[in-house]
C-alpha cells in the first residue's frame, strides 16, 4: 500500500457531523441574559439622558443586544431622534428601547 493511501486510514472521522456546532449554540443560548424591564421613573430619566444628548458627545452606552448585555464606548455619530436609533463610531447602532445606561465622559447632563 503507497504511504499516501495508508495516512487516509488514520484521518479523523466524525460519525456525528455538526455535533460540536450544536453543541456550541445550545452553550451560547443557555448563557443567554433576559432582558431587563426598567420601572416607570427608570424610563423616563433614562429617555430624559438620550433627548439631552448631541452628535459629537462621547458616552459611555450600556445596551442589550442578542441575548446580552454590551458596553461600548465612543461618539456619537448619529442620532435620530425620529427612529429612535444611535450610532457610536462607525458601525454600532443601538435603538433607544435596548439602552439599558448611558454615562458621559465628557459632559454632565442633569
Amino acid at each position: 500500500m503507497p504511504v499516501s493511501e495508508r495516512a487516509k486510514q488514520f484521518m479523523p472521522f466524525s460519525a456525528l457531523k455538526g455535533l460540536e456546532e450544536a453543541i456550541a449554540e445550545k452553550e451560547r443560548l443557555r448563557r443567554l441574559t433576559p432582558r431587563i424591564e426598567l420601572s416607570d421613573d427608570a424610563a423616563e430619566r433614562l429617555d430624559r439622558r438620550l433627548c439631552a444628548l448631541a452628535k459629537g458627545d462621547t458616552v459611555v452606552l450600556k445596551y442589550y443586544c442578542e441575548g446580552e448585555y454590551l458596553t461600548a464606548t465612543g461618539r456619537i455619530t448619529r442620532l435620530d431622534k425620529t427612529f429612535r436609533t444611535l450610532t457610536l463610531g462607525e458601525d454600532i447602532v443601538v435603538a433607544f428601547d435596548d439602552i439599558y445606561g448611558v454615562g458621559e465622559n465628557f459632559r454632565q447632563v442633569r
